[in-house]
């Protein structure tokens, strides 16, 4: 005889009154009531630490620790289904202990629970003595007994209570209809085989399912997602934008850590094991998966691993219209969020909910749009570009689309000044906050935009501390507030905030590239070098890090190293204004070769179609000893906004000019002094 698992838990069932003849009648509103239901469930439940042991569709079997959080949990469906559309829902509750025999489950606790649950009516919480037992000395739940019920197949009659809060209905005892014993008293003995058999299968189903799995081992409550593999038709960007939306409902939950979808995507056909990468990646969980699109459906299969121990948490199969792409990445995150037995306030659970557009069309114009943007080089972001204005086409208040136009513009590839591309940005930043004032990536390229631009610091980081505050695992926000803090001279807080970026994104090269910068611009060479090469291991294209690579060579002498560095550089300006062929020149400079330096910066220069960045001819100027002609550049920088200038009270190259009048006005005029 297999050995018994006993467990006591409360246990609840829920119901939709009337679903069937909801169908029916109106069809659209029936789907829209039952996604208000599941979504509220769902989220509830990881709230009050329960499990789903099952979920109906129009209805549910619960458990939970104990009465207390089972009827907080009751207590705060009922309420937010009150709310448009409104769930005709009615609970019923009991306490009872559940028998485990193998992958068997029995006990009369969740006959009796669902026997409550058939007596209620909408709004209703009903509950047997046990539960009303162990609340009646809280203030905080209110009952009343609504009588005594025979319920078929339990052999003796139950008292029954309902929460009398405010605002619950109570039933009357003599409209209330359920599943109760007949009055033919031999019923009472005689139970179908039929039925005895159904119960059996159903109830083994269920828990061989719902409970049989492993559970989350990991203290730190944390998870990547790695890419889902596409197969059929799928669409590249839609598969990646489902893995970034589920990403982004977890990002602003406080109790998670939440790694980047950018590093995860390094182990796209990786041979390494899930505990491999979990270590890699310093996360406890893991979750794999793959997408397939059959014509207007699309089928996910998903599974979340313990990457400590290797087990299977859970794993299930979705097959829905691409509609419910939406509702699909909601139950997804609230799954990961009860799997790791998260606490959720109030606010975190508003934003599990929501969706920032109800157009599938607009959602993968904008997905793409983001695929192309992550690429980071100038045919790319022409082509998210076009995306986002295709997805703002189909849904005209799509703030995250709005946002994208504007990052499109702050990384400016086109060839704008930054007078001319900024206000851009802007204006686009402006409409996303209009139709969202929330919205995370919005205020973070407003802060950018606030410091880069307009020189404006304090707002700055205002404004990224409540990014931050909101979204604490938004690693773009954390990298800004430490760009911010060390080109305003904090340099110390600067690395915290730009290692806790790394560390939610520990395999993005341009965070490890900003890390080696500025490692740079604290005068640490040493640091900078190491950072910088294992950018370029991570992406050997990732150009900027030779820049910053030949000048840490630079301060520490070794000019052969600077001047291969260099040469690695595209001799035309790229990324922030920078040159190889100016970077060239400085080089041969410093090292002693001025002729050499002159006629490397002469092969550019004598190019009216090239635009050059006066920040970088005043490094160029300096290393030749012309002071007022560095100055007169820099003065320059700071009229047209050239991005570099930021950088102006922290870069070694500017120390000779410190003391100078002029370089001192130019730190006054951009809030630096």
């Amino acid at each position: 005889m297999q050995e018994q698992n006993r467990q006591l838990a409360a246990i609840l069932f829920t119901d939709i009154m009337g679903y069937t003849a909801m169908m029916q009648q109106d069809e659209q509103n029936a789907v829209a009531v039952t996604r208000h239901y599941i979504t509220v469930l769902k989220l509830s439940v990881a709230a009050h630490h329960g499990k789903i042991l099952n979920d109906y569709g129009d209805g549910s079997l619960c458990s939970f620790s104990s009465a207390t959080e089972a009827m907080r949990f009751a207590i705060e469906m009922q309420q937010q289904l009150q709310n448009e559309p409104r769930v005709p829902l009615r609970i019923g509750l009991h306490v009872g202990e559940l028998f485990f025999e193998g992958d068997k489950v029995m006990g009369d606790g969740v006959n009796v629970a669902s026997r409550i649950q058939s007596l209620g009516i909408a709004n209703s919480i009903l509950f047997s003595s046990e539960i009303n037992n162990k609340l009646k000395n809280q203030q905080d739940f209110k009952s009343v007994s609504v009588g005594r019920f025979h319920f078929k197949n339990v052999d003796e009659p139950m008292e029954i209570f309902a929460l009398a809060n405010e605002g619950f209905v109570i039933p009357e005892k003599k409209k209330m209809e359920g599943k109760l014993q007949k009055r033919n008293s031999s019923y009472r003995t005689i139970i179908p085989a039929a039925s005895m058999l159904l119960l059996a299968v159903a109830s083994f189903f269920v828990y061989s399912k719902y409970f049989n799995k492993a559970e989350f081992s990991g203290n730190e409550k944390s998870i990547a997602i790695l890419p889902f593999k596409v197969s059929g038709n799928s669409d590249e960007a839609l598969s990646e934008g489902l893995v970034e939306d589920i990403l982004a409902h977890l990002m602003k939950i406080k109790e998670l850590k939440v790694i980047s979808n950018r590093s995860s995507g390094y182990y796209i056909g990786s041979k390494k094991s899930l505990k491999e990468i979990g270590e890699e990646l310093n996360v406890n969980s893991l979750m794999t998966g793959s997408i397939q699109q059959i014509g207007s459906r699309i089928r996910v299969v998903v599974q979340l691993m313990d990457s400590k121990t290797g087990d299977l948490i859970w794993t299930d199969i979705y097959d829905r219209d691409n509609i419910q792409i939406f509702d699909l990445q909601t139950e997804l995150a609230t799954k990961i969020v009860n799997s790791l037995e998260t606490t959720l306030t109030s606010q975190e659970k508003r934003n599990l909910l929501k969706h920032y557009t109800e157009n599938v069309e607009a959602y993968k114009f904008y997905r793409k749009g983001r695929w192309f943007w992550d690429k980071r080089y100038k045919e790319s972001y022409d082509s998210a570009e076009f995306y986002f204005k295709k997805a703002i086409q189909l849904d005209p208040d799509y703030a995250l689309a709005y946002s994208g136009l504007a990052d499109c513009y702050t990384n400016n590839q086109k060839g704008l000044s930054q007078i001319e591309a900024m206000p851009i940005a802007g204006d686009y930043v402006s409409q996303a906050l209009m139709l969202d004032s929330n919205l995370s990536e919005a205020w973070a390229t407003k802060a950018f935009i606030q410091s880069h631009f307009n020189y404006d610091w304090k707002g700055a980081k205002s404004i990224l501390k409540k990014v931050i505050s909101d979204n604490p695992n938004y690693s773009i926000a954390h990298l800004y507030y430490g760009n911010v803090l060390l080109f305003t001279g904090n340099t110390e807080e600067s690395f915290k905030e730009t290692k806790k970026a790394l560390e939610l994104d520990p395999l993005s090269s341009s965070i490890n590239f900003v890390l080696g910068r500025n490692y740079y611009y604290a005068r640490n060479y040493d640091l900078s070098i190491t950072q910088l090469l294992k950018t370029l291991g991570l992406d050997p294209n990732f150009k900027r890090a030779y820049q910053y690579l030949g000048y840490s060579y630079l301060q520490k002498k070794l000019y052969p190293e600077a001047i291969d560095a260099f040469s690695k550089l595209p001799p035309k300006p790229f990324g922030q204004g920078a040159s190889g062929t100016i970077l060239l020149g400085l080089a041969y400079s410093i090292s002693g070769d001025t002729e050499k330096a002159k006629a490397e910066v002469e092969k550019i220069t004598n190019d009216d179609r090239v635009k050059i960045s006066p920040y970088f001819m005043a490094e160029f100027y300096l290393s030749l000893g012309n002071l007022d002609k560095a100055l007169t550049q820099l003065e320059r920088g700071f009229d047209i906004h050239d991005l570099p200038m930021v950088t102006l009270k922290i870069d070694p190259i500017l120390d000779p000019i410190r003391n100078e009048p002029r370089f001192k006005e130019l730190l006054k005029k951009m809030n630096l002094d």
